[in-house]
């Protein structure tokens, strides 16, 4: 008896919903909600544990912070315990990834032939497919091929490290075993090397590499075509000498002391004392005035940077796609603040968003929408991650303000167990399902019980009982007269 009304609540409930009523909340049981009339709906049941979210275009669903289902168009992408597992789905195209160890994706149907890959890395590499110069199979360490994988065409190995080949861009490299012993081959290419105490590789009119009791020498020449090539010579840690077009570095008790001296593309003197700590540079695009760990100020091109106690705070600013870019941080996460204008239109109101670690999180897009959350311990560590901020965000929601571009206001204490809306045309609170008020320009209305027992009045009319008013019967009428 109990569940058959809990289901006829949550029937009243998204009924209400469905006929454009703001908020129904019945909570922990469920908050149904709908900002506007045709925009983003979202449900949460059991508190914060079950959600769904719907904008017409995205439908998000899931049980924080376990399971997350996203249904775009006819993709589907279902999450459990992110990021462990992930299962994708759409014409023509699954896959399914354990943490990035094991990885499975298959492509059929339409025009394109079968294609599926199998990894569980490092051990087994797979890829099968109708063109056998894309299909390869290895077992690590045992043997096998893996072709256009890890930035290389092709890697061939058999008991590795006894040996193993690789290929790009027609250059052969065999180790044997690896990493002491490596050759090079191929049209233009060769080479030999016997790490750690010698080795040299080279490319016909392009570059001569070599090195000696590596990592202490060091010769390189590069651009070998060009009238004036980019060379490096070092005997560390004692020398380091780079040359190039316009361009001389030297190092001494590498890497310690030593200046810098460019004349193209732009022009740039440096000088270095104990580096990384004291570092001064000027020059046309580029200045740096480091005095580590106490203050450094860098400006290269548009990006500026200034350290105060590296780590303590930091400041910068930038720009990027038509928007000037501020920044401000303390202790990396604990706080930081960014600001963003326009760079078309300076006068208008920046978009911001703060951090204050872990107590609360602020947004405002300059077009009329704010946000703020406390506690909100995640965002500040994931701010690009939008499935932490589906899955884990919403659990540490204490308190939450929202304002849309209408002037319309929500406020909603404890995971929407205490809701405050008001906006142009309405007012609504809600303590659960203990007590509601809803006012507009028809009417008033307070209740217990999501409409047991209750008082409502019209505009300019006298205050009357009710018994029972779950509201149904208004949702029910609007539906009867809207049908044929």
């Amino acid at each position: 008896m109990f569940f058959r009304r809990l289901v006829l609540l949550a029937s009243v409930s998204l009924s209400l919903a469905a006929s454009g009523l703001a908020e129904e909340n019945v909570w922990p049981l469920f908050v149904v909600r709908r900002d506007q009339p045709g925009t983003a709906e979202s449900a949460q049941y059991a508190g914060p544990l079950f959600f769904h979210q719907s904008d017409g275009t995205k439908d998000v669903r899931g049980f924080r912070p376990l399971f997350l289902t996203t249904r775009t168009g006819a993709a589907v992408e279902k999450d459990i315990l992110y990021p462990l597992f992930t299962w994708r789905s759409q014409p023509g195209y699954t896959s399914f990834s354990f943490f990035r160890l094991v990885d499975r994706q298959s492509r059929a149907g339409g025009t394109a032939p079968p294609d599926g890959i199998f990894d569980i890395w490092p051990v087994y590499l797979s890829r099968h497919s109708s063109d056998p110069d894309k299909s390869y199979q290895a077992f690590f360490p045992l043997g096998g091929t893996v072709k256009n994988r890890l930035g290389k065409n092709r890697i061939s190995f058999v008991l590795f490290p006894l040996y193993m080949q690789t290929e790009k861009a027609g250059r052969t490299v065999t180790h044997t075993p690896w990493p002491l012993i490596r050759s090079y081959d191929g049209p233009g290419y060769e080479g030999f090397e016997f790490w750690p105490l010698f080795g040299r590789n080279t490319r016909a009119g392009h570059y001569d590499h070599r090195f000696y009791l590596w990592p202490v020498g060091h010769y390189s020449v590069d651009n070998l075509s060009a009238p004036v090539p980019d060379k490096r010579i070092a005997v560390l840690p004692f020398y380091a000498r780079l040359t190039g077009p316009g361009y001389i570095s030297e190092t001494y008790a590498w890497p310690f002391f030593g200046y810098t001296h460019r004349t193209q593309p732009d022009v740039y003197d440096e000088r270095r004392y104990l580096w990384p700590f004291l570092v001064q540079g000027r020059g046309s695009e580029r200045l740096v005035n480091r005095w580590a760990p106490f203050y450094t100020h860098s400006v290269i091109k548009s990006h500026e940077k200034t350290w105060y106690l590296w780590p303590v705070y930091r400041h910068q600013r930038w720009r990027d796609n038509g928007l000037q870019h501020e920044k401000s941080q303390f202790l990396f996460f604990l706080y930081s603040s960014l600001e963003q204008r326009s760079l078309k239109n300076p006068a208008a109101a920046p978009a911001r968003k703060t951090h204050l670690w872990p107590l609360l999180t602020a947004w405002d897009n300059d077009a009329g929408r704010e946000q703020v959350q406390v506690l909100s311990p995640f965002e500040a560590l994931f701010q690009q991650n939008n499935k932490i901020r589906q899955l884990w965000t919403p659990l540490f929601a204490l308190y939450q303000y929202d304002r849309q571009p209408d002037t319309t206001v929500r406020h909603a204490f404890l995971w929407n167990a205490i809701t405050w809306r008001r906006s142009p045309a309405s007012r609504e609170f809600h303590l659960g399902p203990l007590f509601d008020l809803k006012q507009d320009a028809e009417r008033k209305r307070w209740s217990i019980g999501c409409g047991l027992f209750g008082f409502q009045r019209a505009a300019g009319g006298n205050w009357h009982p009710f018994l029972f008013d779950f509201r149904l019967k208004a949702a029910n009428k609007a539906s009867s007269a809207a049908s044929p």
